[in-house]
């Protein structure tokens, strides 16, 4: 930049050039980054999705269908259902109250309580298994007083369920955590001052607020319930008919070399993650102008 005369006598610097944006890229740069994402999306999720339901649609709908006239698969599905119905509940109580304490309390350890929240997205979900085995399995720490009471929880449903809720319960907390973070507490405090009490203040302030967010973590919490297997795996016995979730089924009918059931069976799960994610994308476009002001607040 070079000095210039002013109108009134004076100096004025000349106007340069605005210097270019540092995230600016060429057309080129962009298409291939764009590819990029595109091809690795195809690859790694499109095509494995495809390939699901084009094996499992291989013989016919009637075949399709067949799948599922089998007593054992029926039953891994009524306990699939049972137990997301149990464990996603549990979930939802723990993940608002571990969200509404950590936002809008101090307290010693609250470190702490965000790390072991996080636990699980660290550790195995087969460790976990096993964790709940060497707990209340025959030969585990309480194995011996829950036999005195005739009491089963490894290869039964609450196993199960225990398992399922120890995998799933980061997902609720975990999505509204940051939102009542950012939130504040003045609307608290605001409802509080003009009289009204804690339950009430959190079922017309703050509830109202994380609605979308809450929604959100169900979602999640519902789908990885439905679909988990390694910690469900280690916990169930592999009871055909008894302790068998969908995916535990899906296995054992691809190691009994029935392909099209296999893959029939599967599609449910696959579905499930499509119907999730239609159903957030829709909430999304219906509501997104309350979704961005919850999240502005």
């Amino acid at each position: 930049m070079s000095p210039r005369p002013g109108r009134a006598g004076g100096w004025a610097v000349a106007d340069a050039a605005p210097p270019s944006s540092p995230t600016s890229e060429s057309p080129a740069a962009r298409l291939a980054l764009i590819a990029v994402a595109v091809i690795f999306l195809g690859f790694f999720l499109f095509l494995p999705l495809i390939a699901v339901f084009t094996e499992a649609l291989r013989n016919g709908v009637g075949a399709y269908l067949a799948a599922f006239d089998d007593p054992d698969t029926i039953s891994a599905i009524k306990l699939t259902v049972l137990v997301a119905a149990i464990a996603v509940p549990l979930n939802l109580v723990f993940g608002l109250a571990a969200s509404w304490a950590i936002a809008k309390f101090e307290f010693k350890g609250k470190s702490l309580l965000l790390t072991l929240i996080d636990l699980p997205f660290s550790v195995s979900p087969v460790v976990s298994g096993m964790c709940y085995v060497l707990l209340f399995g025959g030969q585990g720490y309480f194995g011996k007083w829950l036999q005195s009471h005739d009491l089963q929880i490894i290869f039964a449903l609450p196993g199960i369920v225990l398992a399922t809720v120890f995998v799933t319960f980061p997902f609720v907390a975990r999505e509204l955590i940051p939102l009542m973070q950012e939130q504040g507490t003045s609307e608290e405090e605001a409802a509080l001052s003009l009289g009204a009490r804690g339950f009430r203040t959190f079922w017309s302030v703050t509830l109202p607020n994380v609605r979308w967010a809450l929604l959100y973590g169900v979602l999640l919490c519902n789908a990885r319930a439905m679909g988990e297997f390694g910690a469900v795996s280690v916990v169930s016995g592999h009871l055909r008919g008894l302790t068998n979730t969908v995916p535990l089924q899906v296995e054992i009918l691809y190691n009994d070399y029935n392909f099209v059931a296999a893959f029939a069976v599967a599609s449910v799960l696959a579905g499930l993650g499509l119907v999730t994610l239609a159903i957030k994308t829709g909430l999304e476009w219906r509501y997104g102008d309350e979704i961005s002001a919850a999240h502005r607040r």
